[in-house]
């Protein structure tokens, strides 16, 4: 198995390039669940971790990065919710800088409208952020994504731009239209989603600027390698009068190693 090593191109102090590698959103595409989300988290194994719960410190119920302290993905008590991807480019090589988990945390703690929101300057790399209330979900990053509300449909996001298409997003897309064709959908068939391990052929592989035996990697919807790889999928599933159910599956090195299941009651996300 190839080993990426933690000190690899393009990380940085406030953490890995690869973090929360793909996003997955179908909107309005089923008549129960308006809102569906599946997600894999991409990390070193290394990387301390909390699993997906109720924080006892803030109104968030998430997993949490003990190393920098925020979340990659969340959803606040009061009916937030954000998401955070890394922009992959291995040519940039950009020091210190607060941690892109502070951007999940610091909205969901917020009182900004989502569409207003600014994201915190301190966080200087590259990354793409969604973030939802009751008036949408919407997108930007600060490599060029500019602000967009997202509409019905199925969007997908890795580690370029929402409009970017990569092997593994174009896989993720046709793995929720899949899933979505079953009127009996539920949490357990949207963690398979992602489960696909499939790398891409090389001559469809991005150039982020990184060697191609890492792109090959990391073009697979689940990553496996020695040292790094999907830490978790999470499933979100939410319908209109705010019965949320998230899910979260945790691997390891070996495998599928626990996973948490919570349904409460939140305001809707306007969708």
């Amino acid at each position: 198995m190839l080993n990426i090593p933690a000190n690899a191109q393009g990380t940085d102090a406030a953490g890995s390039l690869f973090t929360m590698c793909l996003i997955v959103i179908a909107l309005n595409q089923h008549p129960d669940w308006p809102l569906l989300l599946v997600a894999n988290r991409d990390e070193f194994h290394s990387r301390p971790t909390q699993a997906l719960g109720f924080w006892p410190d803030a109104p968030i119920i998430a997993g949490r990065d003990l190393q920098a302290g925020g979340t990659w993905m969340g959803l606040s008590r009061n009916g937030r919710f954000a998401a955070v991807t890394n922009y992959r480019d291995g040519r940039e090589r950009q020091l210190g800088g607060a941690s892109r988990g502070q951007l999940v945390t610091d909205f969901l703690l917020s009182a900004s409208p989502a569409e207003r929101y600014r994201p915190p300057e301190e966080v200087t790399t590259g990354y793409n952020l969604i973030r939802g209330d009751r008036d949408g979900l919407f997108y930007s990053g600060n490599r060029g994504g500019r602000l967009e509300r997202l509409g019905s449909g199925i969007h997908t996001l890795s580690n370029a731009l929402l409009t970017s298409e990569w092997p593994k997003t174009r896989r993720a897309r046709q793995a929720m239209q899949q899933t979505l064709s079953d009127p009996s959908l539920d949490a357990v068939q949207l963690l398979e989603v992602l489960n696909d391990d499939t790398p891409a052929k090389d001559d469809q592989l991005p150039d982020t600027g990184i060697p191609q035996e890492k792109e090959r990697l990391l073009s697979s919807c689940l990553i496996r390698s020695g040292n790094y790889g999907t830490r978790a999928t999470t499933v979100l599933m939410q319908a209109r009068n705010g019965l949320t159910r998230i899910v979260e599956r945790r691997f390891d090195r070996s495998g599928p190693r626990g996973q948490s299941d919570f349904t409460l009651w939140l305001s809707p996300l306007g969708v």
